[in-house]
């Protein structure tokens, strides 16, 4: 240590100040989550809070002492964006099939014609509301209203699900199990598994991408908006770059003896679950959602992006008086990743390729 000036005990003592402030920082957070907050977002406000400190200790701690540093702890590498091989799951095989097993039935579900479907590239838009579909065809030829930054070290896209336990069948074979409810906790299995694709497709494209992994539905599925919006907002509060928030999920199609349906289509060679992009629209009354005409801008140049690179790939968009948290930018979106019918690999392959359209969308 001849000639480093003992830099040891300043280290020490710069260790322990900051221990002591983290310490009360968590605990002041911790209470007044207790008091003012829904759980999930108390658990998100509390990542976030480490994430920094954690940045913060590290950097505090390292500058007086750069001399006798460690080698830095190697993160796990990230799945490769392109290859879907690496993000697939074994499926059973038909020998598991259980007695009183379930049927799915899969089906392509088509663009729509007739006046209440708008042309939207090759895709359409489903307009469910009384807004006429002129003003909507002249909507959507306008630019979108952000602008993402590629290559920034700040992030521009938020990826959430506030139905995280939502989840896919894990049977190769056109069958579920009896009492199966297609939901768990399992984030390896759930929506969350499809979100970290289309976040790890972003990220390695050059959009800036965080993915948020809180189980707004759980352990109550009463109050998951109110639970994933106050999520959202410690987002955009703590990162005011984000200019896109997804909110992923799945369908769920039945027919009425309980068959369950799978929307699929096939891309290079490859089955996908189909996707649904949903849009809310103001109603000037229960529905708020002033700049609702942004947000469509943005669904009809996704839908447009994905359907023309990967054809029968989307239903047409919803475009309804449904809220869904989508005042909180103008690049908010619901999407549905196929149904409770569809197997987990089909979607993880969807939301591999609605990254991709989403990408093909922002270049344009």
């Amino acid at each position: 240590m001849a000639g480093c000036g003992h830099p040891l005990p300043f280290a020490a003592a710069a260790g322990l100040a900051l221990g002591l402030a983290l310490f009360a920082h968590q605990l002041l957070l911790t209470l007044a989550a207790v008091v003012i907050g829904p759980l999930p977002a108390v658990q998100t406000a509390l990542y976030l809070s480490r994430k920094d400190l954690s940045e913060a200790a590290a950097q505090a701690v390292s500058e007086p002492a750069q001399e006798t540093q460690a080698e830095p702890a190697q993160e796990a590498p990230a799945l490769p964006a392109g290859d879907i091989e690496a993000y697939l799951v074994p499926l059973e095989g038909d020998e598991a099939r259980p007695e009183g097993a379930g049927a799915i039935l899969e089906k392509n579900y088509p663009q729509g014609s007739g006046e209440k479907y708008i042309p939207c590239g090759s895709g359409s838009i489903k307009n469910n509301t009384n807004v006429s579909s002129a003003d909507i065809a002249a909507e959507i030829t306008n630019p979108l209203p952000f602008a993402v930054e590629w290559n920034s070290p700040d992030p521009q896209i938020l990826i959430m699900h506030t139905h995280a336990t939502e989840d896919y069948r894990l049977s190769a074979g056109l069958w579920y199990r009896p009492g199966d409810g297609s939901r768990t906790t399992d984030r390896d299995l759930n929506m969350c598994a499809v979100g970290r694709v289309m976040a790890d497709t972003l990220n390695a494209a050059g959009l800036n991408t965080l993915h948020d992994e809180t189980l707004n539905d759980y352990p109550s599925y009463t109050g998951s908006y109110a639970n994933s919006r106050a999520v959202v907002q410690q987002y955009l509060s703590q990162y005011p770059s984000i200019k896109i928030v997804l909110d992923v999920h799945r369908d769920a199609i039945e027919t009425e003896n309980g068959s369950r349906m799978a929307p699929v289509c096939t891309v290079n060679g490859r089955q996908a679950a189909q996707v649904m992009i949903i849009c809310g629209c103001d109603n000037g009354t229960t529905v708020s959602l002033p700049n609702y005409r942004l947000n469509l801008r943005f669904a009809a140049a996704w839908e447009t992006a994905m359907e023309g690179l990967y054809p029968g790939f989307t239903r047409p968009v919803l475009f309804s008086y449904r809220f869904y948290n989508q005042d909180l930018t103008p690049g908010s979106l619901l999407i549905e990743i196929g149904g409770h019918g569809n197997n987990l690999n089909e979607a993880l392959y969807a939301g591999q390729l609605a990254a991709q359209g989403l990408i093909s969308a922002l270049k344009q």
